[in-house]
């Protein structure tokens, strides 16, 4: 029986995004303050994830020999350094969040039976491998309230209550929704980006958060009117509305996670991905709800 393991190790380091080829002004128009010299600084936050059968000891790997490994081949090495210089490959492509994956998982490879490098620079941003040449997974988080009513418009009170429960209630309720939006790209070979951060973010705000941030969700949002917004049904509408301010920036959506609660949350994914894939088309995202 295959088994996935995950280890997860930190370590704190400085980078900058500067191209010396390139002008400060342009610099700074492709970086903004990630171009400051002589840079900045993070917690990162790392989770290795190894495949194997178990063995007679109900183990994939021997843990500790995990640790010593991530430890002596990157860890030792990023702990404390300015990432720019510590490694030939990011001399040749910017230290991003994405590079860093990427190039530790090939650090680790002959050593280790990876499945994914998963890297945080910050619970807002994070970034995915798995080992497919450029390409990488990179994840945005962020928040917005509102409030909303489940009731279909084609139903009775009485047969709302009994679909939706309180959630019918008249006048509404409210959630701290929290968002995760992922988008899937080749890395630049040079900056070590996979889309431009800063036009990623403002496309999320200015589609998602801005619009639905401090709104009665079925009055204030138009697609609501006749939609119920339902965490699955506002998930949806977040990917269609993304799907193609995304791809103009070069980049494809991968997946939308909303969090309602702490005990609800659900995923649309706009690719074919591990799940339902024999169904999961361009036009049919694929949904799973975590209840």
């Amino acid at each position: 029986m295959q088994c996935i393991v995950n280890r997860r190790a930190q370590f704190s380091a400085s980078h900058r995004y500067w191209l010396p080829e390139w002008s400060e002004a342009e610099n700074i128009e492709k970086f903004g303050a990630c171009s400051r010299f002589p840079g900045h600084g993070h917690n990162y936050v790392l989770f290795v994830s190894l495949i194997g059968k178990l063995d007679k000891y109900g183990m994939v790997l021997n843990l500790s020999d995990v640790k010593q490994i991530i430890q002596r081949e990157v860890i030792s090495q990023l702990d404390f350094s300015h990432l720019n210089d510590v490694w030939v490959e990011f001399r040749q492509t910017l230290p991003t969040t994405e590079n860093i994956a990427r190039v530790i998982w090939q650090r680790l490879a002959p050593y280790l039976p990876l499945v994914r490098v998963q890297l945080f620079e910050s619970s807002e941003l994070w970034s995915d491998y798995m080992g497919n040449g450029m390409e990488a997974y990179l994840t945005i988080s962020t928040h917005f309230s509102a409030a909303h009513r489940l009731a279909h418009p084609d139903l009775s009170e009485e047969k709302n209550f009994e679909v939706y429960g309180k959630c019918a209630r008249p006048h509404g309720h409210g959630h701290n929704y929290h968002l995760e939006v992922t988008v899937k790209g080749e890395i630049d070979s040079r900056t070590g980006m996979i889309v431009d951060l800063g036009a990623l973010k403002q496309a999320i705000a200015d589609y998602v958060v801005e619009p639905f941030d401090h709104t009665f969700l079925n009055k204030d949002i138009p697609y609501f009117a006749e939609v119920v917004p339902t965490a699955e049904n506002i998930a949806l509408h977040i990917s269609n509305l993304l799907r193609s301010p995304i791809q103009k920036l070069g980049a494809e959506l991968y997946k939308v996670k909303l969090i309602e609660s702490p005990n609800n949350s659900c995923e649309i994914y706009c690719t074919e991905s591990q799940f339902n894939l024999d169904t999961a088309t361009e036009n049919q995202p694929v949904l799973t709800s975590l209840l």
